[in-house]
C-alpha cells in the first residue's frame, strides 16, 4: 500500500481527497444543518451591523433626537445579542461534531487496520499507522471541528459583503470586486505549494514515529549493544527534517498572509480615499461612507481569513488522503461469499498440495508442493532446519495467507470458505515469543476466553505450571503485568500464553516452540502439563529441540518447504540422514548410530 507522498503527483493541486470525509459526515447531517442554520444567522447579524450604524448617523445623529439614537443602539444591542447566541451555538456544534467525526474516523481506520492480513505489515509500519491515527485525524478534527465553520462564515462575510458594498455604492465596490481577483492568484499558486509541503510534512513526520515505535519496543536490545547515543541521533535527524519541511510549509504560509493582507488593504486604502472624496463632493452621505468601511473591513477580513483557512484544507485534505489510503487498503485473505461452519469438534487437517512464496519474497517457495494428513487427535511434531516451512505451515493454516497453489481442509471442509472467526476460534496457539498485555494476569489469560470464571483460569494456569508463581506476586491474578508483561520472567510470560491456550480449550493445538523459554524444572511441568491438554485434540509442534517431540504419535522433518521423512524417533534415526544430524547436532552421538538422549 503506497502511503509516500510520490504515491499521488497531483494531490497538490487539489482539496478533492476531503470529499471522502463525507460517509463520516453523514450520519450526523440534523446537526450540521443547525450547525449552518446558526452559522449563517451568526453572519446575517454581523451583515446587519454596518446598516444599523448607517441608520444611527444619518437619522440618529443627524436628527438630534434623543428617542432616535436610543433606538438605533438598542437595535446594535439586540443584533449584537442574536450573534452571539448564533455564534455560541454554532462554535458548540461544529466544535463536537468535529470531536465526534474524528472519533469514529480513528475507529474506522483502526478496526480496518486490525483486519489486515501479516502481509500489510510487511510493507507499513506500526509506527506509521499510529501516526495516521494521531497526527493526522488531528489535523482533520481542526478542519471539521473550526476551520471548516470558519471558512463558510467568512465565506457567507465576503458574498454578502461584497453584496452590500454593490448596494451601498456601485462604483467604488467595483474597485473592490476588481483588486479581490487580483488576490485570487496568490491563494491559489501559494496554496498547491502549501498543500505539497503540508503532505511531505505529515510523511516526514510519520517516518519519525515509526523509527521511534521500532526503537521502543526494542530497548534491551539497543542498550545491550550500548546504541542510544546513535539511536537518538537517527532519531533526531528525523525529526529535524520534519521540522525543515515543516519549516518551508509556515514560510510559505506566512507570505501567503502577508501577500493577500498587503493586497487587500491596499486596495481598501485606496477605494475609501475616492469614498471619502464622494462624501466631500455631496455624492455620498457620512453614514453611507461608514456603512462602506465597514463591509470592506468585513469584506478583507473574510478574505484573509479564507486565505488561512484554505491552508487548513491544504493540509487536512493531504491528512484524509493518507487516511483514505488506509482505509481502500484490502486484505488478500477475504471471507468466501457463502461460507460453512467448521463441526463444533474434531480437527483432522489435510494439505493438499500446498505451493506458496511469501508476497515480499516472490519468486522464493516456502512451500513447494506440500502434503500432509494429520488425523483427529493426532499429535504431530514438525522439524527441520530455519526456513524449512514449519512456521508457515501454521501461518496457513491460521489463514493469515492464503497458499498460492492447493488448499487446507479441517474436517474435510476448506479454510477457505469457513469463516475467518470460526477458524481461528477452532485453533490455539503458543508463539514462541509469548506475547503479554498491558493488563493484570486474569486479563492475559481470559484473552483466550473472556468469559471465563476465576476457577477456570486458576485450572488452566496450573495445567500450565502458572499457578505457583502467579500466586506468589503481590496482588496474584489481579497483579498489573505493565507493557509486554515486562514485570515477568521469560519463563513466566511463557507459561501465561500457554495457559492462555489451554483456557481457549479448542480442537486444534499449534504451539511454536513452546517451552524454550523455560528453565529444564519449568520445561517439564509445562510439557506434562501439554501433554495433557493435547489428549483428545490434534495438536501440531514445532520442535528444535528434539528432546521435547520424541513421544510425539509422528514426526515430520521438512526442508527447503518439503517433507523429506515421517515416522517415530527411533525410525527417523535410520532413514532420515537430516534427521539423524539435527539429533547427532543436539545429543553429541556420531551420525548413524542410534541416539537416545
Amino acid at each position: 500500500m503506497p502511503t509516500s507522498a510520490s504515491s499521488s503527483p497531483r494531490a497538490g493541486s487539489r482539496v478533492g481527497p476531503l470529499l471522502g470525509l463525507l460517509p463520516f459526515l453523514r450520519p450526523y447531517a440534523g446537526r450540521w444543518v443547525l450547525a449552518f442554520l446558526a452559522l449563517a444567522t451568526s453572519a446575517g447579524a454581523t451583515l446587519a451591523l454596518p446598516v444599523a450604524f448607517k441608520y444611527l448617523i444619518d437619522r440618529g445623529f443627524a436628527s438630534g433626537e434623543r428617542t432616535h439614537i436610543d433606538r438605533y443602539f438598542l437595535t446594535l444591542f439586540a443584533v449584537s445579542l442574536i450573534l452571539a447566541a448564533a455564534t455560541a451555538l454554532r462554535f458548540y456544534l461544529v466544535s463536537s461534531l468535529g470531536e465526534r467525526v474524528t472519533a469514529d474516523l480513528r475507529r474506522a481506520v483502526y478496526d480496518h487496520v486490525m483486519r489486515m492480513s501479516p502481509q500489510f505489515f510487511e510493507t507499513t509500519q506500526t509506527g506509521e499507522v499510529l501516526s495516521r491515527l494521531t497526527t493526522d485525524t488531528t489535523l482533520i478534527q481542526t478542519v471539521v471541528g473550526t476551520s471548516l465553520s470558519l471558512g463558510l462564515r467568512n465565506f457567507f462575510l465576503m458574498t454578502g459583503g461584497v453584496a452590500m458594498l454593490v448596494a451601498t455604492s456601485p462604483v467604488l465596490s467595483g474597485y473592490i470586486i476588481a483588486t479581490l481577483i487580483v488576490v485570487v492568484a496568490p491563494i491559489v499558486i501559494f496554496g498547491r505549494r502549501v498543500r505539497r509541503l503540508s503532505r511531505a510534512t505529515q510523511d516526514k513526520v510519520a517516518n519519525a514515529s515509526a523509527l521511534a515505535g521500532e526503537v521502543l519496543n526494542a530497548m534491551p536490545t539497543v542498550q545491550s549493544y550500548t546504541q542510544e547515543s546513535y539511536e537518538a541521533r537517527r532519531f533526531g535527524g528525523a525529526v529535524e527534517m520534519a521540522f525543515e519541511t515543516a519549516l518551508t510549509r509556515i514560510r510559505a504560509r506566512a507570505w501567503l498572509t502577508a501577500v493577500v493582507i498587503v493586497l487587500v488593504f491596499a486596495a481598501i486604502v485606496f477605494v475609501l480615499w475616492l469614498g471619502a472624496q464622494a462624501v466631500l463632493a455631496g455624492r455620498m452621505s457620512a453614514g453611507q461612507l461608514s456603512q462602506f468601511i465597514l463591509y470592506a473591513v468585513f469584506t478583507a477580513g473574510a478574505v484573509g481569513a479564507l486565505a488561512e483557512v484554505w491552508g487548513d484544507l491544504q493540509r487536512a485534505a493531504g491528512a484524509t488522503e493518507r487516511l483514505l489510503q488506509l482505509l481502500a487498503a484490502r486484505s488478500p485473505v477475504v471471507e468466501a461469499e457463502t461460507t460453512v461452519p467448521l463441526p463444533a469438534r474434531g480437527g483432522g487437517i489435510r494439505f493438499e498440495n500446498i505451493g506458496f512464496s511469501y508476497p515480499s519474497r516472490p519468486g522464493i517457495a516456502a512451500l513447494a508442493d506440500l502434503s500432509l494428513d494429520v488425523r483427529e487427535g493426532e499429535h504431530v511434531a514438525l522439524v527441520g532446519p530455519s526456513g524449512a516451512g514449519k512456521t508457515t505451515l501454521f501461518q496457513l493454516l491460521l489463514r493469515f495467507y492464503d497458499p498460492d497453489a492447493g488448499r487446507i481442509l479441517i474436517n474435510g471442509v476448506p479454510t477457505q470458505q469457513v469463516p475467518l472467526a470460526g477458524l481461528r476460534r477452532a485453533i490455539g496457539v503458543v508463539l514462541q515469543e509469548s506475547v503479554i498485555f498491558s493488563g493484570s494476569v486474569l486479563d492475559n489469560i481470559r484473552y483466550g476466553m473472556p468469559d471465563a470464571t476465576l476457577d477456570e483460569v486458576q485450572h488452566a494456569a496450573a495445567m500450565a505450571a502458572a499457578a505457583g508463581f502467579i500466586e506468589a506476586l503481590p496482588q496474584g491474578y489481579d497483579t498489573f503485568l505493565g507493557e509486554r508483561g515486562v514485570r515477568l520472567s521469560g519463563g513466566q510470560r511463557q507459561r501465561i500464553a500457554i495457559a492462555r491456550a489451554i483456557l481457549k480449550n479448542p480442537p486444534i493445538l499449534l504451539l511454536d516452540e513452546a517451552t524454550s523459554a523455560l528453565d529444564a524444572a519449568s520445561e517439564q511441568l509445562v510439557q506434562k502439563a501439554l501433554d495433557n491438554a493435547a489428549q483428545n485434540r490434534t495438536t501440531l509442534v514445532i520442535a528444535h529441540r528434539l528432546a521435547t517431540v520424541q513421544q510425539a504419535d509422528r514426526i515430520v522433518v521438512l526442508e527447503h518447504g518439503r517433507i523429506v521423512a515421517q515416522g517415530r524417533h527411533a525410525e527417523l534415526l535410520r532413514t532420515s540422514p537430516l534427521y539423524a544430524q539435527l539429533a547427532a547436532l543436539q545429543f553429541g552421538a556420531p551420525l548413524g548410530q542410534t541416539v537416545e538422549p
